[in-house]
């Protein structure tokens, strides 16, 4: 049977976007639905600040009728003035086993983008490396943590057989709470009293102060992160339309600014992994239980997420990440938390990579980009 690949503009179209991975990976043990009401304002331009500067295109594939894949083709248009390319980005990617279908879904994208007059496309993203990214290739065993991407295996023959290559890899290391390094939690305590006489503090992040906190955090953030391969700058609206998004989540035990003369020069966001709470949602909705369920139990998680750590590059190398991350193992201590995923990094950062390492911490899953120019 032939593969119709069809433009998405309705808001029925878009529904059914975003409900069709519930079908696909309803048998899959390792599937969390993403929260519906979330990828809804996702799409929304009127909601999403990501359309004030470029462009998104979804696509749905049938078969006799029956969705059997999704795509969205993404004109950055920020990320292609920072880095002065000319590329487009593909993501929310998922479709049935056959390679048919794969192809029609690349093949629309493609041409979307080379209508944009575009010259490559680079994915999975959703929709910046800002936002969830990367095609899981290593670590299939266990369901992911908060706001990481999860696919089946065979994605990635898909993608390389349509004639993808590597663009870059990156890296979820798992740090257990009992076999982290005592050592290094040690050596933790007597830095930061050295630090501290030095003028620079660490803290806890004062949630009564949001608005002033996040303000600064935005600016180290795009600071710190400025040189690495695939940033994008948020913009002002995007990192608040983000930090509005976190705040249900944040936890003052386990996020962390550093100051020096009064001023933040880093920070570290670690989030109770809401996973293992949404893993049995019907759809990604926010039923009455399942909201009962988020606000009872986003303390009593097994696992956390590490999701961001920035530091300014003139403060880098004297211990203030060694103190971020044994400030949260002993909060994972005294809550006894199996474990965190300090994620993601990419696979050529060797401070953050080590970092990791020294704590016993260990790649346990990894994700890729892809590139396929035109």
């Amino acid at each position: 049977m032939s593969i119709n690949v069809q433009e998405i503009h309705s808001p029925k179209g878009v529904k059914a976007f975003i409900d069709y991975p519930h079908h696909l990976h309803k048998n899959d043990p390792c599937y969390v639905p993403e929260l519906y009401i979330g990828m809804k304002e996702l799409f929304d331009p009127n909601k999403n600040p990501f359309f004030e500067h470029s462009k998104v295109q979804l696509f749905l594939a049938y078969q006799d009728q029956e969705i059997v894949g999704r795509i969205a083709a993404i004109r950055n248009n920020n990320y292609n003035t920072h880095h002065q390319s000319n590329v487009g980005f593909i993501g929310f990617l998922d479709f049935e086993n056959d390679f048919a279908i794969s192809k029609a879904l690349f093949k629309s994208a493609k041409k979307w983008l080379k209508d944009e007059n575009l010259n490559a496309m680079i994915g999975p993203t959703n929709f910046s490396t800002n936002d969830t990214a990367g095609l899981l290739i290593e670590g299939f065993e266990t369901p992911p943590i908060v706001m990481m991407t999860y696919n089946p295996p065979y994605y990635q023959k898909h993608f390389e057989h349509y004639g993808f290559k590597k663009d870059m890899d990156l890296l979820a290391y798992m740090i257990e709470t009992e076999k982290a390094s005592p050592r290094t939690l040690e050596l933790s305590e007597q830095l930061e009293k050295r630090l501290n006489q030095r003028g620079i503090k660490v803290r806890s992040l004062n949630l009564k102060n949001w608005n002033s906190e996040i303000k600064a955090i935005k600016k180290v953030y795009n600071a710190a992160w400025e040189k690495n391969w695939g940033f994008v700058p948020f913009t002002d609206k995007e990192f608040d339309h983000l930090a509005e998004g976190l705040k249900f989540l944040a936890d003052p035990d386990f996020c962390f600014v550093a100051e020096a003369k009064g001023e933040i020069i880093g920070f570290s966001i670690t989030l109770p992994n809401i996973n293992e709470i949404l893993i049995d949602s019907y759809k990604g909705r926010l039923l009455p239980w399942t909201i009962f369920k988020l606000l009872w139990n986003k303390k009593k998680t097994e696992y956390v997420r590490i999701l961001a750590l920035g530091i300014l590059e003139e403060y880098r190398n004297k211990g203030i990440e060694g103190i971020f991350y044994a400030k949260n193992i002993a909060e994972a201590k005294r809550r006894k938390i199996k474990g965190g995923e300090a994620s993601w990094i990419l696979e050529n950062n060797l401070m953050m990579n080590k970092g990791a390492e020294n704590l016993n911490g260990y790649p346990y899953k990894r994700y890729r980009l892809y590139r396929h120019n035109f």
